[in-house]
Protein backbone atom coordinates (compact mmCIF):
# COMPACT_ATOMS: atom_id res chain seq x y z
CA UNK A 1 0.00 0.00 0.00
CA UNK A 2 2.58 2.20 1.26
CA UNK A 3 3.76 2.18 -2.59
CA UNK A 4 1.34 3.49 -4.33
CA UNK A 5 0.93 6.99 -2.81
CA UNK A 6 5.04 6.96 -3.06
CA UNK A 7 4.68 6.43 -7.05
CA UNK A 8 1.51 8.37 -7.41
CA UNK A 9 3.68 11.95 -5.94
CA UNK A 10 6.95 11.06 -7.87
CA UNK A 11 4.62 10.83 -10.94
CA UNK A 12 2.40 14.03 -10.14
CA UNK A 13 5.81 16.18 -9.13
CA UNK A 14 7.52 14.92 -12.17
CA UNK A 15 4.63 16.63 -14.04
CA UNK A 16 4.54 19.71 -11.69
CA UNK A 17 6.67 22.82 -13.24
CA UNK A 18 9.59 23.92 -11.44
CA UNK A 19 10.22 27.29 -12.22
CA UNK A 20 8.55 30.27 -13.88
CA UNK A 21 10.13 29.72 -17.73
CA UNK A 22 8.79 26.02 -17.06
CA UNK A 23 5.34 26.79 -15.93
CA UNK A 24 4.19 28.76 -19.20
CA UNK A 25 1.63 27.43 -20.48
CA UNK A 26 1.35 28.02 -24.82
CA UNK A 27 -1.66 27.07 -26.32
CA UNK A 28 -0.22 24.98 -29.86
CA UNK A 29 -2.00 25.90 -32.89
CA UNK A 30 -2.76 23.06 -34.92
CA UNK A 31 -3.44 22.84 -38.99
CA UNK A 32 -6.87 21.85 -39.30
CA UNK A 33 -8.60 22.70 -36.41
CA UNK A 34 -12.43 22.92 -36.17
CA UNK A 35 -12.30 26.84 -35.65
CA UNK A 36 -14.70 28.16 -32.73
CA UNK A 37 -14.57 25.46 -30.53
CA UNK A 38 -14.45 26.79 -26.63
CA UNK A 39 -10.98 24.71 -25.83
CA UNK A 40 -7.18 24.34 -27.32
CA UNK A 41 -6.57 21.11 -29.10
CA UNK A 42 -3.35 21.29 -27.22
CA UNK A 43 -1.41 23.23 -24.68
CA UNK A 44 2.29 22.65 -23.58
CA UNK A 45 3.56 23.44 -20.15
CA UNK A 46 7.05 23.10 -19.78
CA UNK A 47 8.12 20.23 -21.37
CA UNK A 48 4.69 18.34 -21.37
CA UNK A 49 2.12 18.35 -24.19
CA UNK A 50 -1.52 17.73 -23.22
CA UNK A 51 -3.84 16.60 -25.96
CA UNK A 52 -7.08 17.57 -25.57
CA UNK A 53 -9.76 14.12 -26.82
CA UNK A 54 -9.28 13.85 -30.79
CA UNK A 55 -11.67 11.82 -32.44
CA UNK A 56 -12.11 10.47 -36.24
CA UNK A 57 -12.97 13.65 -37.93
CA UNK A 58 -11.25 15.01 -41.01
CA UNK A 59 -8.97 17.89 -39.93
CA UNK A 60 -10.42 21.39 -40.34
CA UNK A 61 -14.27 19.57 -40.55
CA UNK A 62 -16.85 18.37 -38.06
CA UNK A 63 -17.86 15.32 -40.22
CA UNK A 64 -16.37 11.82 -38.82
CA UNK A 65 -14.44 10.03 -41.45
CA UNK A 66 -16.49 6.13 -41.28
CA UNK A 67 -19.33 4.89 -39.01
CA UNK A 68 -16.95 1.79 -38.02
CA UNK A 69 -14.45 1.84 -34.95
CA UNK A 70 -11.28 1.05 -37.11
CA UNK A 71 -11.37 3.80 -39.65
CA UNK A 72 -12.30 5.95 -36.67
CA UNK A 73 -9.73 4.34 -34.47
CA UNK A 74 -6.99 5.26 -37.41
CA UNK A 75 -8.33 8.88 -38.17
CA UNK A 76 -7.92 9.75 -34.01
CA UNK A 77 -4.45 8.52 -33.88
CA UNK A 78 -3.72 10.10 -37.56
CA UNK A 79 -5.17 13.69 -35.93
CA UNK A 80 -2.98 12.79 -32.85
CA UNK A 81 -0.03 12.48 -35.32
CA UNK A 82 -0.81 16.01 -36.72
CA UNK A 83 -1.45 17.80 -33.38
CA UNK A 84 2.26 16.03 -32.05
CA UNK A 85 3.94 17.30 -35.34
CA UNK A 86 2.34 20.88 -34.63
CA UNK A 87 3.88 21.04 -31.34
CA UNK A 88 7.57 19.55 -32.54
CA UNK A 89 6.74 16.09 -30.59
CA UNK A 90 5.77 12.76 -32.01
CA UNK A 91 4.29 9.17 -31.38
CA UNK A 92 7.39 7.96 -29.90
CA UNK A 93 6.98 10.55 -27.04
CA UNK A 94 3.39 9.83 -25.91
CA UNK A 95 3.92 8.34 -22.60
CA UNK A 96 0.05 8.21 -21.50
CA UNK A 97 -3.17 7.56 -23.53
CA UNK A 98 -6.76 7.87 -22.46
CA UNK A 99 -8.93 5.87 -24.81
CA UNK A 100 -12.94 6.64 -24.35
CA UNK A 101 -15.28 3.94 -26.66
CA UNK A 102 -19.23 4.48 -26.54
CA UNK A 103 -19.18 0.28 -26.50
CA UNK A 104 -16.78 -1.90 -24.59
CA UNK A 105 -17.14 -4.64 -27.56
CA UNK A 106 -15.26 -2.29 -29.71
CA UNK A 107 -12.19 -2.95 -27.52
CA UNK A 108 -10.25 -5.48 -29.37
CA UNK A 109 -10.45 -3.83 -33.24
CA UNK A 110 -9.87 -0.32 -31.30
CA UNK A 111 -7.12 -1.58 -29.65
CA UNK A 112 -5.65 -3.70 -33.28
CA UNK A 113 -5.08 -0.51 -34.48
CA UNK A 114 -3.48 1.32 -31.85
CA UNK A 115 -0.97 -1.23 -31.43
CA UNK A 116 0.07 -0.41 -34.84
CA UNK A 117 0.59 3.22 -33.94
CA UNK A 118 2.79 2.43 -31.23
CA UNK A 119 4.92 -0.43 -31.79
CA UNK A 120 7.49 -0.25 -29.17
CA UNK A 121 7.07 0.69 -25.94
CA UNK A 122 3.77 1.59 -25.98
CA UNK A 123 2.37 4.59 -23.52
CA UNK A 124 0.60 3.66 -20.43
CA UNK A 125 -2.95 3.66 -20.93
CA UNK A 126 -6.37 3.82 -19.75
CA UNK A 127 -9.75 2.67 -21.16
CA UNK A 128 -12.90 3.23 -20.79
CA UNK A 129 -16.57 2.95 -22.06
CA UNK A 130 -19.21 5.64 -22.02
CA UNK A 131 -22.87 6.33 -23.29
CA UNK A 132 -21.54 8.95 -26.21
CA UNK A 133 -18.73 11.08 -27.38
CA UNK A 134 -18.96 14.12 -29.43
CA UNK A 135 -20.54 13.77 -32.91
CA UNK A 136 -21.56 10.27 -32.35
CA UNK A 137 -17.88 8.88 -32.26
CA UNK A 138 -17.12 5.48 -31.00
CA UNK A 139 -13.89 6.58 -29.91
CA UNK A 140 -11.96 9.42 -28.34
CA UNK A 141 -8.56 9.37 -27.48
CA UNK A 142 -6.64 12.02 -24.93
CA UNK A 143 -2.77 11.87 -24.55
CA UNK A 144 0.36 13.41 -22.79
CA UNK A 145 3.61 13.64 -24.41
CA UNK A 146 7.22 15.34 -24.25
CA UNK A 147 8.45 17.92 -26.60
CA UNK A 148 11.09 20.05 -26.52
Amino acid sequence: MLVIPTVLSTTVAAQQPTDTARAQKQVVQVPGAVAGLPFSPAVRVGNVLYLSGAIGNLLGTRQLVDTGIVKQTQQTLENIKAMLAAAGSSMDRVFKCTVFLTNIADYAKMNEVYATYFPKDPPARSTVAGSGLALGAKVEIECLATVG
